[in-house]
């Protein structure tokens, strides 16, 4: 079986996204016949995909600006994959769209639907292409992989797509090892990209109501990348009762990742909406307390290994975190918790299943054909 899989997500900032991008195709190498079964590609004017950047696996690095790449793909379905990559049995999107393809099995990846929900809190090219195409992109597809079984259900719901070809295959854990021993003064941590979704003003709202009862209180650390929608927290951090006290980190990763979770007390992730939420897998994997809301796919993630709230109360987010603060009995019941609850995600099982959803496209393709 000779895969192509779109490593665009991963060719620059490793978010949600790319780092499912490169751990999946990280494993899969390992499950095909040979790692050089896999090709990678990726298209821009600018930026190389490293020939090393997974050991053994092909490259394909088209010099295409990925915007024009995209135009093409979405609205004219050409060229075809094997004219840029040669002949290939599966051409897996890691996003709703498929890639165009003559023979090959095709397969997209649909981690969300907020495009859908919200389409002006998207980037441009997304709001112009995925609402109009997702859905008939989905139905022609051999297969749709998703990352939790939220998402599948809206997945159904709105793209109006059977269950039998959808493929759940969820994250895996990162490879780190538990914390010795939590700091109950470290940071509290919120990790990802600042967008509207992920309701970051919420959380300096509940920070704030905090640090007003509790002086003491830990400072915050926002990690991940200021969408321009979002800019305007630059001016809250900036005012009191916040000035001096909420360090925005910017964008993070490697070894500088794994170290904020590491120093921190706790991982607050109070979004309205998460097709899965990889950081709160990362936080459990080390033994850190979780705080997530009571939407999207975050509660399926946690089980019952975090507090939930609901993302529109401030108090309610504020009040967590204090118990999270005072009670050690507590904070150390979610750790334990989430160490067991993150042993249940792996990569490896990630892959398998992906194996499972491969063979099943190409089944599909063959009785179309």
């Amino acid at each position: 079986m000779r895969v192509l899989l779109d490593y665009r997500p991963a060719l620059r900032e490793r978010t949600g996204v790319g780092e499912y991008a490169h751990q999946v195709a990280a494993s899969l190498s390992k499950r095909l016949a040979k790692p050089a079964d896999l090709a990678l590609f990726s298209s821009s004017w600018k930026d190389r995909l490293s020939p090393g950047v997974i050991p053994g696996v092909r490259t394909v690095d088209a010099r295409i600006p990925v915007t024009f790449l995209n135009l093409a793909w979405h609205r004219l379905e050409w060229p075809p994959v094997e004219l840029l990559a040669g002949s290939v049995d599966i051409a897996h999107s890691l996003h709703p769209l498929l890639m165009p393809a003559r023979r090959a099995a095709q397969i997209v990846t649909v981690h969300d639907l907020y495009f859908l929900d919200r389409p002006e809190n998207t980037a441009v090219e997304i709001r112009r292409d995925y609402p109009a195409l997702a859905a008939s992109h989905a139905r022609r597809a051999d297969a749709v992989i998703t990352v939790s079984e939220y998402t599948a259900g809206n997945i159904r719901s709105q793209l109006s797509l059977d269950r039998d070809t959808i493929a759940i295959c969820p994250p895996g854990a990162p490879p780190w090892s538990p914390v010795d021993r939590r700091d109950p003064r470290g940071h509290i941590l919120f990790m990802g990209t600042v967008e509207p979704r992920k309701n970051v003003p919420a959380l300096l709202r509940a920070y704030a109501s905090l640090v007003k009862r509790r002086p003491d209180a830990p400072p915050l650390a926002i990690a991940g990348k200021i969408a321009d929608a979002c800019q305007s927290i630059l001016t809250d951090i900036a005012a009191p009762p916040l000035a001096g006290r909420v360090r925005p980190v910017g964008y993070v990763s490697g070894d500088n990742r794994e170290r904020l979770y590491r120093e921190a007390s706790m991982l607050v992730l109070p979004s309205f909406d998460e097709g899965f939420g990889m950081p709160v897998l990362e936080a459990m994997t080390l033994g850190i307390p979780v705080i997530v809301s009571t939407r999207g796919a975050l509660p399926e993630v946690v089980g019952d290994a975090g507090l939930l709230v609901d993302p529109e109360d401030h108090d309610g987010l504020s009040a967590a975190m204090e118990r999270l603060l005072t009670d050690d009995a507590l904070a150390a019941r979610n750790a334990a918790a989430g160490l067991a609850r993150a042993r249940q995600f792996s990569w490896d099982a990630t892959a398998a299943r992906t194996m499972e959803a491969y063979g099943a496209a190409l089944e599909r393709r063959r009785s179309r054909t």
